[in-house]
C-alpha cells in the first residue's frame, strides 16, 4: 500500500524537482521508527507550522472517531461539490497510491503538488540552524495541510488519523468538529475503554464551535468535554434524528428538515449514522456555507469510496470493507448478511497484529465457509499463518477451512479460482488487505467456470 520506490542512497536531500516516490522514500529514511513510528504529541509539528505560516482562510471540518470518518468526510465533500464550492480533504492511509491522501475539487490531487510542499516543509523543519524531527505521519499531514492552504478553497474537510488530542491535524483550529462511532481500537495509545478513547477524539472540539457527535451512544467523556469547553454540542437524538423506511429517509434538526432523501449510494447500514452527522454538520454551518436541498440529494446520490462495504458486480460477487476492528466488523457482518444467499463465502483477511482478532473473527466466522488468510507488506502486520492459528484456536464449524497465502492478489487469485460463478468473495481487514487487490485497479470477476 505505501510507496516503496526504491530511491539512490546518495539521494540525501530530494528537491522540488525530484519525483514524489524519492520524497516518500526519504520522508520513510528520516524517522528511525520508519513509516509506522507513531509519537503522539503536537510541539514539533506545531513549530513547523509556525515557519511555514500555517493556516486556513476558509471553514475547516475537522473528523475525528474509530468508524466512518472516511465515508463522513466523502459526504461532506460530495454534497458541498454539488453545491458548487471548491473542496479541499485530507485522509489517510491510502488504499493503493499516496495521492489518494489529497482531494482537490473530488479527485486525487497530481503528484507535482505533493512534492512542492514536500519541499517547503523540509526547508521549514530545517530553518534557524535547528533541524526538528518529524515522524512520516507529521511530515506528509504538514505537507498536505500546507497544500490545501494555497489551493483558494472554499471548505477544508480533515480526517484524524489517529486519537484526536494530540493527531497532527489538530494543530488547526477546526470550525465544525464530527465525531463519528467510537470503538476499542489503538488501545495502547489512545485508553484502555471507551471513555478513555473518547476522551483523545474530544480533544478536536473548540469553545464557542460546533461539534456534531453521531454516534448514538457516545462515551460520557466525549459530551462531558463539550460542557467543560464551552462547545455547541450537536447529539444525534437531542439536536438531530434521523427516521426512515426501506424506499426513503428524513432528517431534522434545529430549524431544518429534510425529508425523502435517497439513502446514500455508499452501502452499508451504518451510513445512515455517518449522512446525519453530515447534515448536522451543514446545518450548523449553514450561515457561512449554504447548501441547498438538491445538492444534499445528489451528494448523497453520487458520493464514492472506494474499500467502504464496495460491492463489485461480477460472477462470483465481490466485496471489499477495510473492516479492521470489532466494530466494523460487526457491521461488516451485518451488511453481508443482508445481502441475501450465497452457496459459498470466500474471504480474504489481512490485519495487523495488534488487533483485537478474536471477536472479529467469531462476529463473521458464521457466515465464511473458505478462508484464505495472508501476509501483508508491514512489520506491524500478523502474518497469514498467526492469524490462521488464531482462527483455528476458535473456530467450531467442521465445514469451514482455511489456507495462507504470500500477499493479498494471491489470495484473491486462489479464491477466484475455487469459487462458483454463484458465490461471493469478501476482502476485508486492513487497509493493506484492500489495496492489495486494488493494485492494478478493480477486478471485475469472471468466474473460469463459465468460460471452459
Amino acid at each position: 500500500m505505501e510507496h516503496t520506490s526504491a530511491t539512490s542512497p546518495s539521494l540525501l536531500h530530494p528537491t522540488a524537482q525530484s519525483s514524489l516516490a524519492d520524497w516518500l522514500a526519504y520522508i520513510e529514511s528520516m524517522h528511525p521508527k520508519g513509516i509506522n513510528g507513531i509519537e503522539l504529541g503536537l510541539g514539533k509539528v506545531q513549530e513547523v507550522a509556525k515557519r511555514l505560516g500555517l493556516r486556513f482562510d476558509c471553514p475547516v471540518f475537522t473528523v475525528a472517531g474509530t468508524n466512518g470518518k472516511g465515508s463522513t468526510c466523502a459526504m461532506l465533500e460530495s454534497i458541498l461539490g454539488q453545491a458548487g464550492y471548491k473542496t479541499g480533504v485530507y485522509t489517510s492511509p491510502h488504499l493503493v497510491h499516496f495521492e489518494e491522501r489529497m482531494r482537490l475539487l473530488g479527485e486525487a490531487a497530481p503528484a507535482t503538488k505533493f512534492v512542492a510542499a514536500f519541499a517547503e516543509v523540509e526547508s521549514a523543519r530545517c530553518q534557524k540552524g535547528s533541524e526538528i524531527a518529524l515522524t512520516y505521519f507529521e511530515f506528509t499531514t504538514l505537507a498536505i495541510l500546507w497544500a490545501l492552504s494555497q489551493e483558494g478553497l472554499d471548505a477544508v474537510i480533515l480526517e484524524v488519523g489517529l486519537g484526536g488530542r494530540l493527531d497532527a491535524v489538530n494543530i488547526i483550529d477546526t470550525d465544525c468538529a464530527i465525531i463519528t462511532s467510537i470503538d476499542l481500537d489503538h488501545m495502547e495509545l489512545l485508553g484502555p475503554d471507551r471513555e478513555s478513547i473518547g476522551r483523545e477524539k474530544a480533544g478536536i472540539m473548540r469553545t464557542g464551535r460546533p461539534v456534531i457527535v453521531s454516534d448514538p451512544v457516545p462515551p460520557q467523556s466525549v459530551l462531558d468535554r463539550a460542557l467543560e469547553i464551552g462547545a455547541d454540542l450537536w447529539q444525534v437524538g437531542t439536536d438531530f434524528n434521523v427516521s426512515g423506511d426501506k424506499q426513503q429517509w428524513g432528517w431534522a434538526g434545529r430549524g431544518r428538515r429534510y425529508s425523502g432523501l435517497a439513502y446514500p449510494a455508499l452501502r452499508g447500514a451504518n451510513q445512515l449514522v455517518n449522512a446525519s452527522g453530515v447534515l448536522a454538520a451543514l446545518t450548523a454551518m449553514r450561515e457561512r456555507l449554504p447548501v441547498t436541498a438538491q445538492a444534499v440529494r445528489n451528494g448523497m446520490a453520487f458520493v464514492e469510496l472506494p474499500g467502504r462495504f464496495q460491492i463489485i458486480p461480477g460472477q462470483p460477487s465481490l466485496v471489499l470493507d477495510v473492516a479492521h476492528n470489532p466494530h466494523s466488523v460487526a457491521a461488516l457482518a451485518a451488511n453481508l448478511d443482508a445481502m441475501g444467499f450465497f452457496p459459498t463465502t470466500h474471504a480474504i483477511f489481512g490485519a495487523m497484529a495488534d488487533k483485537d482478532l478474536a471477536p472479529m473473527l467469531a462476529k463473521v466466522g458464521p457466515m465464511i465457509d473458505r478462508w484464505y488468510f495472508t501476509d501483508l507488506p508491514s512489520p506491524r502486520a500478523a502474518s497469514g499463518a498467526s492469524l490462521q492459528a488464531q482462527w483455528q484456536a476458535q473456530n467450531t464449524r467442521k465445514d469451514a477451512s482455511a489456507t495462507t497465502h504470500a500477499d493479498p492478489m494471491q489470495a484473491l487469485d486462489a479464491a477466484i479460482a475455487a469459487a462458483d460463478p454463484a458465490d461471493r468473495i469478501v476482502v476485508f481487514g486492513s487497509f493493506y488487505t484492500v489495496g492489495g487487490v486494488l493494485q492494478q485497479g478493480t477486478p471485475r470477476l469472471q468466474a473460469k467456470h463459465l468460460n471452459p
